[in-house]
């Protein structure tokens, strides 16, 4: 099953709205449209906590269409650019070069189904041993990659990093305390305050 993607935009230090992509791109939009003079109105995905760009211009039922075409919801086959070759692009299949040692190569090339399979499959095993690890540090990097937008001037910033990336939630938490309401709030719940953040 797909993961929904949410969204949080920000009005300066204020949360405008928060939720599935339309409803925030609307107050996006609206407020684009009747306010001016306002403090910069910046939008995350909550998922991994980095900005994210719309085209506001036009009529609301404009921007809402554009969305389509929005790299983050583009299906796969119009992303994927048409070419022949190694990969299978149209399953999600990517090809990359990597380098290994003449003995890994050799040990792949033993394998009943081929390099690439042996590769994939030595991944998804890596992923599935420690599930709650690699989500606390994705949680982990998506507070980063939040704070280094709208916290990078606030007070105790690098003192907060420091706390974030040594996984002590407790420290974090306190270095934060000072910081815009909504900032704070929307940190906790990025981190799941309570959970153990992975150290660094």
């Amino acid at each position: 099953m797909a993961t929904i993607r949410t969204f949080t935009a920000f009005i300066g230090h204020q949360v405008l709205a928060t939720g599935a992509v339309e409803p925030v791109v609307q107050a996006v939009k609206k407020v684009f449209d009747q306010l001016t003079n306002t403090p910069p109105v910046l939008v995350f995905e909550d998922g991994t906590g980095k900005q994210v760009d719309f085209d506001l211009e036009g009529t609301p039922e404009e921007v809402l269409e554009r969305l389509a075409w929005h790299p983050l919801f583009r299906s796969l086959d119009d992303l994927m650019p048409r070419r022949t070759g190694p990969g299978r692009p149209r399953l999600g299949v990517v090809s990359r070069e990597i380098s290994l040692f003449p003995r890994h190569w050799e040990w792949l090339e033993r394998q009943p189904q081929g390099a690439s399979a042996a590769i994939r499959r030595l991944v998804e095993e890596a992923r599935g041993k420690e599930p709650e690890k690699d989500q606390a540090v994705q949680r982990r990097d998506a507070v980063g990659a939040f704070m280094w937008a709208m916290a990078g001037d606030l007070p105790n910033f690098e003192e907060a990093s420091r706390a974030l990336y040594a996984g002590d939630p407790a420290r974090f938490d306190a270095w934060i305390r000072t910081w815009p309401e909504d900032i704070r709030n929307y940190l906790r719940r990025l981190l799941r305050v309570g959970e153990r953040p992975a150290a660094g």
